[in-house]
């Protein structure tokens, strides 16, 4: 199968043993992209009924933003990653520049009492979901920059994060604690993949640990979302209604479920029933089989994403190893954080989860990290065989001189 109208730059010549892309990746993300389009329909159609927007309004917008999702994702596919690794420090400055821009009146809008959208009259823009990717490569840019002096010197260390807690506390304003937590944490494994020794962690970890714990008790909204998820039926019918709904529903699911689209919960019992709470609708109608399967998935995008990072970082290029390890983390502890949120283990973030929960700000910005780790796995594979992945290019630019 050719892919030169997806990669013009593809080289000329290619053995026919090397698949051009990362097809288990492809396929894992594939599965879950379409489990999320089947949940979303039907967690979404008695809200849609309610609303009288069709049955399947919301389904019908999140096929749209799927597919936006995937044009952007082959456009970025057709990027080189030395351009990003040039505009590194850009994507910081834009993603502060997001962040700054939510918080003005008359361009962030307000719902539920946290500003975190902009309105781009086609779909609602959550600035935190590109934000946390631009962080990612300004990082991944950085520790390729200035790598030793990380690893080896204090203020090394404290340096690329200056920016980075600016985002963060652009996020808190919103607030938006759920993003603002992944955030800080994949930088920290990025940096520790990088071959920052673990002692300078600790100093860091206590202090933002104390500095989350300040913002929780400070804060009765944080305090209470804290708190809740310890003893949920304390308070069922008020601030713990979401949690214990979604615990009957995960309850009600036992091993195989009531039945693709049999969920009572959704029916107005369960708030957020196609966003934030999408995986207890999953696991109420197909039980913890497709929990099992849900959670494999996911498990093999991390792996994937490990692994090219691996052979990118055994490749020499560092930039799309540290790139490729950051968002295998961030895709993997946002899953992993909306997972506990549903199952009462963490308090409720208001994460979504990736390629599933109804959105388009997460659908697009995921394609498009997908896309990025395709494009290094693309650009390794020519590397590992020899090939410059501007075989074609070269080979026009010299027919056009002869």
């Amino acid at each position: 199968m050719s892919l030169a109208l997806l990669l013009p730059d593809m080289p000329a010549r290619r053995g026919n043993h090397l698949p051009p892309l990362d097809l288990v990746l492809v396929a894992a993300v594939t599965a879950l992209f379409s489990i999320g389009l089947v949940m979303v329909t039907s967690a979404s159609m008695p809200v849609a009924e309610r609303l009288g927007v069709g049955t399947f309004h919301f389904a019908i917008r999140q096929s749209i933003y799927l597919g936006l999702g995937l044009l952007l994702g082959l456009l970025v596919l057709r990027v080189r990653m030395a351009i990003w690794e040039r505009g590194s420090l850009a994507c910081i400055l834009f993603a502060i520049l997001l962040l700054l821009a939510v918080l003005l009146p008359g361009v962030g809008m307000e719902v539920n009492g946290s500003s975190r959208w902009i309105n781009l009259v086609i779909f609602r823009l959550q600035v935190s979901e590109p934000a946390k990717l631009l962080a990612l490569i300004y990082m991944a840019g950085y520790l390729v920059r200035r790598g030793d002096e990380v690893r080896y010197t204090g203020a090394g260390f404290l340096k690329p994060l200056g920016l980075l807690l600016i985002v963060a506390l652009l996020l808190l304003l919103e607030p938006d604690f759920g993003a603002t937590v992944v955030l800080m944490t994949t930088a920290l494994v990025m940096m520790f993949m990088a071959g920052v020794s673990l002692w300078k962690f600790g100093g860091l970890i206590a202090a933002a640990g104390a500095a989350f714990a300040t913002l929780a008790i400070t804060s009765p909204y944080r305090l209470n979302r804290l708190t809740a998820f310890v003893d949920p039926w304390n308070d069922p019918f008020n601030t713990d209604f979401q949690l214990t709904q979604s615990l009957i529903a995960i309850g009600r699911g036992e091993w195989f479920g009531v039945g693709l689209g049999a969920s009572i919960q959704k029916l107005f019992y369960l708030p957020e029933a196609h966003t934030d709470f999408v995986f207890a609708v999953l696991a109420e109608e197909l039980g913890l089989v497709g929990i099992l399967v849900l959670l494999g998935l996911y498990a093999l995008v991390v792996y994937r994403a490990y692994l090219i990072a691996a052979r990118a970082e055994q490749g020499g290029n560092q930039f799309a190893a540290y790139l490729a390890y950051g968002i295998g983390t961030w895709l993997g502890m946002q899953a992993l954080i909306n997972v506990g949120v549903n199952t009462g283990l963490l308090p409720t973030k208001g994460l979504t989860l990736p390629l599933l929960s109804y959105g388009g700000s997460s659908m697009l910005v995921t394609c498009v990290a997908v896309a990025l780790l395709l494009r290094i796995d693309y650009e390794m594979r020519c590397t590992v065989n020899s090939l410059a992945p501007s075989g074609t290019a070269v080979a026009r630019r010299r027919r056009k001189r002869s």
